[in-house]
């Protein structure tokens, strides 16, 4: 793809998750309806799942690849049908979550907030250099982080996300790993 046209495309997905961001946050009705949605654990597992093709196409240069991939896993939380049932820890989690979302933006929480912001720049930057000790370090760094956050700010229930977070970690360390394995063997033939 041509740089041009691979720029271009990049920027309309990155303003489409950006849409995305002030939709969910502003209309209450497109809020409610994502987060029921939400409430299917799968949606839980694919989400980190993201970060393979962010990191494949940071390596490969590809902005329309990079900020498509940010704005699947941004909206995979609605991907699939409302659940029949959900665990009392999955709904507690996420009220919290909600909670969290739609309560008071003090200076604290706006400062958290750019954790997720400052993850995907870190990701990106050691993905592009190709820096991949550093690389290994922010995915890693992510999932213990996600982990605290929810237990300290949720208490028992952020446990909820154990069992999605470390599996996405197992899939994105072995996936990127494979990739680079797969590179390395090419540069050598």
């Amino acid at each position: 793809m041509k740089k041009k046209i691979d720029f271009i495309l990049g920027l309309v997905f990155a303003v489409a998750t950006i849409l995305f961001i002030i939709l969910f946050l502003t209309n209450d009705s497109f809020f409610n309806w994502a987060f029921e949605r939400h409430h299917n654990i799968l949606s839980w597992y694919i989400r980190p799942l993201f970060i393979i093709p962010m990191v494949i196409f940071a390596f490969k240069k590809s902005f329309a690849g990079i900020f498509a991939s940010i704005f699947a896993l941004f909206t995979s939380m609605f991907w699939f049908p409302v659940p029949d049932t959900s665990s009392p820890q999955v709904e507690e989690f996420l009220a919290f979550e909600m909670e969290y979302l739609k309560g008071e933006w003090t200076i604290p929480k706006i400062v958290m907030s750019l954790a997720v912001p400052l993850f995907f720049i870190m990701l990106l930057i050691a993905a592009w250099k190709r820096n991949w000790k550093w690389l290994l370090g922010v995915i890693i760094g992510a999932a213990v982080l996600k982990f605290i956050w929810s237990i300290a700010f949720s208490g028992e229930v952020g446990m909820s996300i154990l069992k999605p977070a470390l599996f996405g970690l197992i899939v994105c360390i072995g996936a990127i790993g494979y990739f680079l394995k797969k590179h390395k063997q090419k540069e050598k033939n």
